[in-house]
């Protein structure tokens, strides 16, 4: 699960609010600016708690101008923070069950998860693919792990789903086992190698292709027993040379034959 950043930030903003207060009533407390003396950072955090969740039992109570001014700031900032960290997450909590909702699957696409291939990844080779696919009106499905990619390809007509490919809980809903096809097209080869794994374990009788970027990870991927690893840099550089050869015999064959006089 990817965490939001602003998470982190509200985090550090309760501890900085926390710490004022806790420390604050401890200085502010032994000097008498509290109708009770404060001398433990308990007690100062006691009070600092009390006071930002709006409780006020009252048996701690500033007496003083400083005290009082003291307390004012944070129940100002302690409330402006809390406040703003829970509409964040309980914005985020709500934003993420809608995405599940639209990017999830229907009862009609479980219907039609049978026969079909799956394609693992959007990268180069995939999105050809994806589109002969669509040309021939073959049952396929697209899974990948970035929203904006998923919102395109539906608003175009892909079947296209989210999903994290690197847990085999996400996965199942999209019964692999029951594919005849898997085509694997990522760039990073390490988030490759999870995903052959993933599939190993829901659907290992299911024809796996798997698309390498270098040499380096194909080498890799050999050693996973995978039914085909396609290297599209290698079979354009075959392709290219057989053709420069060809362009070659014909420029040796034009060449006129030098003669001997």
């Amino acid at each position: 699960m990817r965490i939001d950043k602003r998470v982190y930030l509200y985090a550090l903003a309760i501890m900085i609010v926390l710490a004022y207060g806790t420390f604050g009533t401890y200085e502010l407390g032994k000097s008498s600016n509290f109708n009770v003396k404060v001398d433990s950072l308990n007690e100062a955090l006691y009070f600092t708690v009390v006071t930002i969740s709006t409780v006020g039992y009252g048996d701690i109570t500033p007496v003083t101008e400083l005290g009082r001014i003291f307390v004012i700031v944070l129940i100002i900032s302690g409330l402006s923070i809390f406040l703003s960290a829970v509409t964040m997450l309980s914005g985020e909590f709500l934003s993420s069950r809608i995405e599940k909702i639209y990017t999830g699957l229907s009862t009609l696409d479980k219907k039609r998860l049978k026969k079909h291939i799956v394609l693992i990844g959007y990268d180069a080779t995939n999105q050809v693919v994806a589109q002969k696919l669509k040309e021939q009106k073959r049952n396929f499905i697209i899974v990948t792990g970035d929203k904006p990619t998923v919102d395109t390809l539906k608003a175009k007509g892909y079947p296209a789903y989210l999903a994290d490919y690197t847990i085999k809980a996400e996965m199942e809903k999209f019964e692999l086992s029951r594919a005849t096809d898997i085509v694997v097209d990522l760039k990073d080869s390490s988030e490759t190698v999870y995903v052959v794994l993933v599939i190993k374990k829901l659907a290992k009788d299911v024809k796996t292709s798997v698309v390498a970027y270098s040499g380096e990870s194909q080498e890799h991927l050999a050693d996973l027993d995978i039914d085909n690893v396609i290297n599209p840099i290698t079979i354009a550089a075959g392709m290219l040379t057989d053709v420069l050869d060809r362009d070659q015999d014909i420029v040796s064959r034009k060449k006129p034959k030098s003669r001997n006089l």
